[in-house]
């Protein structure tokens, strides 16, 4: 059935005037073997049929213990995160462009950059991006129209999947990147001294990296303000912030990254959580919304948006970057998750160093090689030979052992690198050990 509002001589009208003589002449460049193509579906199912098909596949799925971070993380979501977020006026809200009714939306946004901002050491924070790599990304377009060059030094130990998505945002500027190599696990200091000039518009730094390794943030802040740069501190485990000093505090400009673990599900790959703040100096290359705290008539404390910077807006061509979708549902989550755990967020992160320290001595006395002795989070590189049989041995028996690396890394074969976090348990990490003992 055809819902389209045209009548046949309306669409007469409109072809002739674009030159072609119908609505099949548009297409004429997509080939006939393609086009319009016949789908080969199974046979209708009933409601209570397709439930049950459903739940045959679901049970097929295999239940592993897993020691996998490198950018998403398992940790517990407690219930009342699913509870709450699942209203209906939260779950269905968009864009709240009329603030006299949608105070409740804009107080959940306002709390959430409060949040952001107190574990950022930041001045503002925006609610939100799609992810830590699109973060990332809008962060080094800010830091180029603030400081006007073109010159972007990024470390190599700054997740790689994120280095590709900055490399597609910048592919059809005349922004340059250039990657600073890595010694030792961390940044490679001298090498950054040598290629950091006034031409450069900022340095990005990842702190945990992606090795779980803690950068020093303040040295390479210095050295980036020496030059007019920008200093742009990103993560990707955003339960570090509860334990390490926030990036403000070390001197960074932008602080972005992935907020996933704050009260979103692993899933499958998404939807995750973009987090970026930023000092009060940066307010207008922000992309994004900001919303602001005011009174209204009688004094009573309201919520606006106080810049949203759109494409879709009265002065377009100023605009920052467009984020249409529902990404706030994702930013209440972790707005519920912070409010719930409180202070405890800091106990949550020494839990999973903890873990991650037992995991990592477990392992090396068992004769594995810890890669970089330098202090880490919850993530950590070893190296096992012929860690890709192994891995899989261990995929058999109910473990999944971190990511081989070495497609980025070509230099760290036979590397993988573990993520541990509350939802492993000591119990957990020694059975995995004897299970290693007789493979």
């Amino acid at each position: 059935m055809s819902f389209l509002p045209n009548s046949d001589d309306d669409i007469l009208e409109m072809c002739s005037e674009i030159g072609v003589s119908s609505i099949e002449d548009l297409f004429c460049d997509i080939p006939a073997s393609i086009k319009n193509p016949t789908i080969q579906l199974p046979q209708a199912l009933s409601e209570q049929e397709a439930l049950t098909h459903i739940l045959h596949i679901g049970n097929a799925n295999e239940q592993l213990c897993s020691l996998v971070g490198a950018g998403i993380y398992n940790h517990y979501v407690p219930a009342v995160v699913d509870h709450l977020v699942s209203r209906s006026e939260f779950y269905t809200a968009y864009t709240p462009y009329q603030p006299e009714v949608s105070q409740g939306t804009l107080t959940a946004i306002f709390e959430f950059q409060t949040f952001i901002c107190r574990l950022t050491g930041m001045d503002i924070a925006n609610a939100s991006m799609y992810d830590g790599a699109t973060a990332l990304a809008e962060a080094v377009l800010m830091a180029i129209r603030s400081t006007g060059k073109n010159r972007v030094l990024c470390s190599a130990t700054v997740h790689p999947h994120y280095r590709d998505v900055l490399s597609a945002y910048l592919w059809a500027s005349d922004a340059q990147l250039a990657i600073v190599p890595y010694k030792q696990g961390l940044t490679d200091y001298e090498q950054l001294s040598h290629m950091i000039d006034d031409n450069v518009a900022c340095v990005i730094v990842q702190s945990p990296n992606y090795f779980g390794a803690i950068e020093d943030v303040a040295s390479i802040a210095d050295s980036a303000h020496n030059h007019g740069a920008v200093c742009i501190a990103t993560f990707t485990e955003a339960l570090s912030l509860a334990l390490l000093k926030s990036p403000g505090s070390l001197g960074a400009d932008i602080a972005c990254g992935e907020g996933q673990s704050f009260g979103n599900y692993p899933a499958c790959g998404g939807p995750l959580l973009g987090i970026l703040a930023c000092r009060s100096k940066f307010m207008r290359t922000i992309p994004g919304r900001l919303v602001g705290k005011t009174v209204d008539e009688e004094g009573r404390d309201a919520f606006v948006m106080t810049l949203q910077t759109r494409e879709q807006h009265i002065r377009r061509q100023r605009a920052t970057s467009n984020i249409c979708t529902n990404e706030g549902l994702c930013a209440l989550r972790a707005t519920i998750y912070l409010s719930l755990v409180g202070n405890k967020l800091i106990e949550l992160a020494r839990i999973n160093h903890a873990l991650a320290s037992y995991c990592c001595n477990r392992l090396v006395a068992l004769g594995y090689e810890r890669v970089f002795t330098v202090p880490f989070f919850n993530e950590f590189v070893i190296r096992v030979n012929n860690a890709k049989e192994i891995r899989n041995r261990l995929l058999d028996n109910g473990y999944a052992l971190g990511i081989s690396i070495d497609t980025y890394y070509p230099e760290l074969n036979d590397c993988l690198l573990l993520g541990v976090t509350e939802s492993v348990s000591n119990n957990d990490i020694d059975n995995l050990v004897e299970l290693l003992q007789t493979i």
